[in-house]
């Protein structure tokens, strides 16, 4: 079988014949018209249709009584048809009113602009109908329900349970319906086991051809949840199977410089900073020297709320990385007398320029306190060809041993001398298949990924099962919670009042724009926010302008400018989202906040949370956004974890993961929030496995190793052999 033949199969589904690999529109009933507009939903052959599995289901049962009934949640009620009025109402449209008597009385369904409609609701005719009731007056009501007919020539919707579909322009749930049916009628009974019979029974999971059928076609509440647990339940324990094949890879095919932090080496670099650590920096410290001295690569995820003191901890690493010697010296001391192409690189990787200039100033910073002699260099893209040139050399010979840059690191084909460590910063905006593109050499840096997004353990585990992971929980002494609040329209005189006194106080502030044009969602531009406030509310302070379309020099120079107190407030979109710290500036004004994600929000709200004066931010919003649950939310924590709990249940988990990103895992149907305790119980079964058969050589795992390989080989770079 070939590769492209292997990726046609998944979540258990494989075919004896060619059944799968069927086009729709060669299936009784879809043709070629609906086929073309299915398409647009990537559903192409059998395999898509069953695949593409339900977001929802519809309750047919027709189980209600009319006294059970609750005003705007959905039900479903059986009844016959007593009279059906279409009428005219006003301007041409129509109104069909159906009077239902039901086994505890009468009620009534309407319809309006559906006059097609009128001739199916004769006499007599038995149906159920579903839907969310209200009160109309004495009677329940129903306004434009869902009908499954009874009487067996009319009965389109056989199942009790309706399944929903996800849709796209042009598709409707009938195209999809009847795709699917057909898709379940060819293949259904061809489709071949590919988790072991043992795993089956002591998991008690559907058959997949019965799960197949239920997740579609459900014959109860109870069927339709035990066919989404065994899909659920398979797609995380193959993710999981997939993570640990690939680390365990990692760990045999890779070697790693071993860098052995010993206390003294710790000592003298702590001592660099003006502060001490906090005693979750000294615990994540403590991991990652464990890690680091291995000779296998480390693979480590950083989490740490804003402000937790992550960047501390990255120099740290590198600063450690870079007092080694190749040869084994474990501090500057005993290394004083070796070419600088002796020492061990370090390398870290920021997503924006402005991020990566304080990485390099906060470096910088540190060891010319000291008169350190390792050299720091930076590598951003719009330098200049000689100054890329004599840095990349400087690279090259080892020269310098700690490097800042952006993706220029990559894009510039720098090769290390010694390559370490290696530090991406902001994991969440680089593809998962970017970590292990600069390694380099006979042997592999190990690899520290940092986020400040924090993701909830369950999440974190399911995306990032091949690293280990280090959270800081706590923050620096000192540090105060942001005051948060939400500022109508009707109040914002009141609050750029307020903001303009603590501006006299000394402090310094910023103002954040959505956009910087003028967007037909009438959004706030950063031209027009400028013009405003400095023509307003904000005429007698010094204002500075910020924003990524301006070149990287332009945007060096403005930061340093606000850092150096040249200006007292800086109107900016969310360029400033990560990393910007100047610790005076601890106001913040978010305009037009509604149009700003929840984690976006709270990134944004840690740039006032850097200093020990508490940080103060307004959320500006119209009426309408004012009962919005994302402002709600952020209003109501600064606890980052908190609302990264609630951002996941908000936008669900590809967005919050950046699961849509390429090199990202994707997730069919798993919901890495609600299905936690499945995740859980997923990851402790595929570590079991791993250990008592770390390649799936068993016979009974030859049809789940073939999936597997055929959904995540390319992805993470599975180099098993291919079984057939």
């Amino acid at each position: 079988m070939s590769i492209e033949e292997e990726n046609t199969e998944d979540a258990g589904q494989a075919e004896t014949g060619s059944e799968l690999r069927t086009r729709l529109e060669r299936l009784p009933g879809v043709g070629s018209i609906r086929a073309a507009k299915l398409a647009k939903l990537g559903l192409v052959t059998v395999r898509d249709a069953l695949m593409h599995f339900p977001r929802d289901y519809r309750d047919f049962t027709g189980k209600h009584c009319l006294d059970e009934l609750v005003e705007g949640e959905h039900a479903s009620l059986g009844g016959t048809v007593l009279s059906a009025f279409l009428r005219t109402i006003s301007r041409g449209r129509t109104m069909l009113a159906v009077e239902v008597e039901t086994e505890q009385g009468p009620m009534r369904c309407v319809w309006f602009n559906m006059p097609f409609l009128a001739p199916r609701f004769t006499v007599g005719r038995r149906f159920v109908v579903a839907g969310q009731p209200r009160r109309n007056g004495a009677k329940w009501e129903f306004s434009h329900p869902e009908v499954r007919w009874l009487d067996e020539a009319e009965d389109s919707s056989p199942v009790e349970w309706l399944a929903v579909y996800p849709l796209t322009e042009g598709v409707l749930q009938s195209h999809v319906r009847l795709a699917v049916q057909a898709a379940l009628s060819t293949a259904a009974d061809h489709l071949e086991e590919s988790l072991p019979n043992s795993l089956l029974e002591s998991k008690n999971l559907m058959s997949i051809g019965e799960a197949i059928r239920s997740i579609h076609c459900p014959e109860s509440r109870d069927a339709m949840e035990a066919a989404r647990r065994r899909f659920v339940y398979q797609e995380l324990l193959m993710l999981q199977l997939a993570l640990r094949l690939h680390r365990g890879q990692q760990d045999v095919r890779q070697t790693a410089p071993s860098i052995d932090i010993d206390s003294r080496l710790d000592s003298r670099i702590k001592a660099l900073f003006s502060h001490d650590f906090t005693a979750a920096q000294k615990r994540v410290c403590v991991e990652i020297a464990s890690d680091m001295r291995q000779t296998k690569p480390m693979n480590r995820l950083l989490q740490g709320d804003v402000g937790s003191g992550k960047t501390a901890v990255a120099a740290y690493c590198m600063l450690a990385t870079a007092a080694t010697s190749v040869l084994g010296a474990k501090s500057e001391e005993d290394s004083s007398s070796m070419s600088p192409s002796g020492r061990f690189q370090a390398a870290i990787m920021a997503p924006t320029e402005l991020l990566a200039r304080q990485h390099y100033h906060t470096l910088t910073s540190l060891l010319t306190e000291r008169g350190s002699s390792l050299q720091v260099g930076l590598l951003v893209g719009g330098q200049r060809v000689a100054e890329r040139r004599k840095l990349r050399e400087q690279i090259e010979s080892g020269e310098i041993q700690l490097v800042v840059g952006t993706q220029a690191l990559i894009c510039s084909e720098a090769a290390f001398a010694n390559l370490g460590l290696v530090v991406i910063d902001e994991q969440h905006r680089f593809g998962v298949l970017q970590r292990a593109l600069l390694r380099q050499g006979s042997r592999d840096p190990h690899t520290l990924v940092m986020t400040a997004t924090p993701i909830p353990r369950t999440v974190a585990h399911a995306v990032y099962g091949d690293l280990d992971i280090s959270v800081i929980d706590e923050l620096p002494p000192g540090r105060q919670e942001v005051a948060t609040y939400r500022v109508a329209n009707d109040q914002a005189e009141q609050w750029w009042e307020f903001f303009c006194k603590k501006l006299k106080e000394g402090r310094q502030g910023y103002v954040v724009v959505p956009t910087v044009d003028i967007s037909g969602r009438d959004m706030a531009s950063i031209s027009s926010a400028f013009e405003s406030l400095a023509n307003g509310h904000l005429e007698a302070f010094r204002l500075g302008l910020l924003h990524g379309r301006m070149k990287p020099d332009q945007k060096a120079s403005v930061m340093a400018d606000f850092r150096d107190r040249r200006f007292d407030v800086l109107v900016a979109t969310s360029v400033i989202e990560v990393g910007i710290d100047v610790p005076n500036a601890t106001l913040m004004t978010i305009l037009d906040a509604e149009n700003f994600g929840l984690a976006q929000l709270h990134q944004l709200r840690g740039r006032i949370a850097r200093g020990r004066v508490q940080g103060i931010c307004a959320a500006v919003t119209d009426a309408e956004a004012s009962t919005s649950p994302r402002i709600d939310a952020f209003v109501s924590t600064a606890d980052g974890f908190v609302l990264a709990e609630q951002d996941l249940i908000l936008r669900g988990p590809g967005d919050i993961l950046g699961s849509r990103q390429s090199g990202s895992p994707p997730l069919y149907l798993a919901d890495l929030l609600r299905d936690g305790a499945v995740a859980a119980e997923a990851r402790s079964d595929a570590k079991t496995i791993f250990e008592t058969d770390p390649a799936l050589d068993d016979p009974k795992f030859i049809r789940l190793k073939k999936v597997l390989l055929g959904r995540w080989a390319a992805t993470l770079n599975l180099g098993l052999e291919r079984v057939s």
